[in-house]
């Protein structure tokens, strides 16, 4: 079973607007062998693919700047980078200011690890406004993901099926189901990607995001990355850190944990999410109409998720709401304070026997369309994951390690110790326990961490500070809730980002804002 929790969701409108990008795949070769030689075509961005999530193409920003898109060749196997090509796709929007005060181009990376940056940016196009006076916004989806040599797997009507099983198996029998649908789906990867399977590591990217450096033109990488993009981040730091401008890692993923400690972290990060959603709910002044104290409400949802395991409810036609599904569309309404009145809406409904509305949060977290098309980022999720790491977990595993996955949080342990299964039968195996972001010599980085983030708890930050070395990050508090911390708009974050972005201002280490 993947591990849905662990990938980066945008609001509701974000990821409902899902733009777009080129077209790119496997099979070209490098004519002359120099692809930091190749000029980029950049033309207006057409309608993204299936792969990218649908929709239309990008709309301008509000001065009308319109967004741009092109395909930058790099080696299929960096191992051999004279031999087969692969496209990365790319988007920019172009700097506002003058061409004297420009610094050269922002590179975003918005996580997953799956996600298209090429729809994301211009959804988050204008919360960028300040920094795009002097830098390109540029961002681009990932080797694997979207059109980038995308990872294909499972069918949407067989992706349909995965995302309702029961992924919390309470005995030997749903266990080998669970278990074999598992092998089932990452055959299907194997059988309709194997050409790239091997070639999207996190390495890999980084990599890529060195030539990019070199195509766009700047001396050194500024770079902008956020959950799993801060590890990508890092693991860039590592390889190239003379060759690091200025980086922001926001929303950290801690770097010195394996899988389990990870899965263990968010099940710990997504019960403090929960806890704050109900406190917040019964301390207004109105009533809350999902429970009259705190413990009630998390009562009554796992009571519903119970209830929902023997029984589903009606959900978006002609899918039923499972325990599974509201579970991850619960995980997705806490990646962010402003989706808590959704969750709200879900619950009440959901007690009423209508599941529409948790299955539809289920859906963005999944990436799939009102029309039933599915994106590829649940692919690309588990194929970079699982070649990444390592470690490879049984069920027998797994059942030893319940109580401890239970007693960090009795909604979300259960469900995030089995997602350790996903990767069983992979076709490529794990990297590291690990990855390795140590980057002495580096320019000053900076590492935004969240208390109340759910998917990358706020020890991270702290973690990876360490982890890149002495002298190389400054660690920036903010205190607040949902994943991530420039994209709540608080002000002292983005003051202190903006500063050392645009400026070069580093913050003083220890800042804390709130």
């Amino acid at each position: 079973m993947a591990n849905p929790l662990r990938l980066r969701a945008g609001a509701l409108t974000t990821t409902a607007v899902l733009l777009t990008a080129v077209l790119a795949g496997c099979g070209g070769h490098a004519e002359d062998g120099d692809l930091t030689a190749q000029k980029l075509d950049w033309k207006d961005c057409p309608a993204p693919s299936e792969a990218e999530g649908g929709g239309g193409a990008p709309s301008p920003l509000p001065n009308g700047t319109m967004w741009q898109c092109a395909t930058m060749k790099a080696p299929l196997d960096w191992d051999r980078p004279k031999g087969d090509t692969i496209g990365i796709a790319l988007i920019r929007a172009e700097a506002s200011g003058p061409a004297s005060s420009r610094i050269g181009s922002l590179v975003f990376n918005f996580g997953g690890p799956g996600g298209s940056g090429v729809t994301a940016l211009p959804s988050f196009g204008e919360d960028y406004t300040a920094l795009r006076t002097r830098y390109d916004l540029v961002s681009f989806d990932p080797r694997g993901v979207g059109r980038s040599a995308p990872v294909e797997c499972e069918s949407d009507a067989r992706l349909d099926a995965y995302f309702q099983q029961d992924a919390t198996p309470d005995d030997s029998a749903e266990r080998a189901e669970l278990l074999q649908r598992t092998q089932q789906f990452n055959a299907a990867c194997e059988k309709n990607s194997r050409k790239v399977l091997p070639h999207v590591r996190t390495t890999d990217a980084a990599r890529d995001m060195e030539l990019m450096r070199q195509v766009l033109g700047d001396r050194k990488l500024y770079y902008f990355g956020i959950s799993y993009g801060t590890e990508l981040g890092g693991v860039y730091a590592h390889l190239y850190p003379r060759n690091v401008g200025r980086a922001v890692l926001d929303g950290v993923v801690d770097p010195t944990q394996d899988p389990e400690q990870s899965a263990l972290g968010q099940a710990r990060g997504f019960q403090l999410a929960l806890d704050n959603f109900a406190k917040d709910c019964t301390s207004k002044t109105t009533e809350c109409p999902v429970g009259d104290t705190e413990q009630e409400v998390k009562d009554r949802i796992a009571k519903l998720l119970t209830d929902l395991e023997k029984k589903p409810i009606t959900g978006i036609f002609p899918r039923r709401l499972t325990q599974t599904a509201a579970t991850n569309g619960i995980a997705q309404s806490l990646y962010s304070k402003d989706f808590w009145e959704y969750l709200t809406e879900g619950l009440e409904e959901a007690y009423d026997g209508d599941g529409r509305t948790l299955m539809l949060l289920s859906d963005l977290m999944n990436g799939r369309s009102e029309n039933g098309e599915y994106s590829n980022i649940t692919a690309a999720n588990i194929a970079i994951n699982c070649s990444d790491e390592k470690p490879r977990y049984s069920t027998e595993y797994i059942q030893r390690k319940l109580p401890e996955f239970r007693a960090a949080s009795p909604l979300f342990g259960h469900y995030l110790a089995w997602s350790m299964v996903g990767c069983t039968d992979w076709a490529v195996p794990g990297a590291a326990d690990h990855p390795d972001v140590s980057a002495p010599g580096s320019a000053p980085i900076l590492v935004v961490g969240n208390t109340g983030d759910p998917a990358t708890p706020y020890e991270g930050a702290k973690k990876m500070v360490d982890a890149l070395g002495k002298g190389v990050a400054v660690e920036l508090t903010y205190k607040g809730q949902g994943h991530g911390a420039y994209d709540s708009k608080n002000r002292c974050v983005q003051s202190a980002v903006n500063g050392y972005l645009l400026d070069g201002k580093v913050p003083k280490a220890g800042t804390v804002c709130s």
